[in-house]
């Protein structure tokens, strides 16, 4: 039986599944864990509640591929059956070689079909358009061509969607941590503040708000940041995945029980 439809009032609880996005990465917190969009989002979701009247689980984990998020994360976002789940997945999927995202979006939504009959509602995420990432901007189009898919299976399963694609803010490189491939904790704000205006909430600032302007930059200070970059970011990432290693082995969920805020 499917579960009713939340509303707006109705929402006291929140599951996050995902990978490094969800997680939070770029966005750090207290001792080594990190904060992120979905931490952000549970609070605005929790200040709309009683003290104590909100409950909150962060199931991602940096690196995971699809189905790995479906193996590990929805059966426990199913068994813990909260008012609100967001479900992020498919990215690092999408950025390996040879990857299809027709395939990868079915698979998704065969995860969304599950879900959505198992929690009150499922919040879906597109990718991000990343033509201004040095490192991903060959992969816009797949990317282009997974998140309208995803915007498809919300339209079949009426889910809401937070819309990464359209939010311009996080196009600027200020929205992204160091490594050029995670948001920092602006970034990781302003998606947060996007997210409970899908929902219908009244947030305390406009996330496409404009950055304030920069001074323009020269040629040597854009050379010697690629090149800092690109060894203390991008070499490791690459070694990682030549060994076939994932940044989330051995990495726990930072909130794998419904807790109160």
């Amino acid at each position: 039986m499917a579960a009713t439809k939340t509303t707006l009032k109705t929402i006291g609880s929140y599951a996050a599944i995902g990978d490094s996005f969800t997680e939070g990465v770029g966005d750090p917190g207290p001792g080594d864990s990190y904060l992120g969009w979905a931490d952000r989002l549970a609070v605005l979701l929790a200040d709309q509640r009683d003290e104590h009247d909100f409950r909150y689980a962060n199931l991602a984990v940096r690196g995971k591929l699809l189905d790995q998020i479906v193996a590990e994360q929805v059966p426990r976002a199913q068994d813990l059956a909260p008012d609100l789940v967001t479900f992020c997945a498919g990215g690092n999927d999408i950025i390996r070689p040879g990857s299809d995202p027709d395939d990868v979006a079915e698979r998704f939504e065969a995860a969304v079909a599950d879900l959505t009959g198992a929690v009150g509602l499922v919040m879906i995420t597109t990718g991000f358009d990343t033509r201004g990432v040095p490192v991903l901007k060959h992969l816009r189009g797949k990317v282009a061509t997974y998140s309208a898919h995803v915007r498809s299976i919300a339209d079949r399963y009426d889910c809401p969607v937070l819309d990464l694609w359209s939010l311009k803010s996080v196009q600027d490189r200020r929205a992204w941590d160091g490594d050029r491939l995670h948001l920092s904790p602006e970034g990781h704000t302003r998606v947060a503040l996007r997210a409970a205006q899908v929902l219908g909430y009244e947030i305390p600032a406009d996330p496409d708000q404009p950055w304030p302007p920069t001074p323009p930059r020269g040629s040597v200070d854009v050379t010697r940041d690629n090149i800092q970059w690109a060894r203390e970011h991008l070499v490791p990432w690459i070694g990682r995945r030549l060994r076939g290693e994932s940044s989330g082995d051995h990495v726990e969920a930072k909130r794998p029980d419904l807790l109160p805020l």
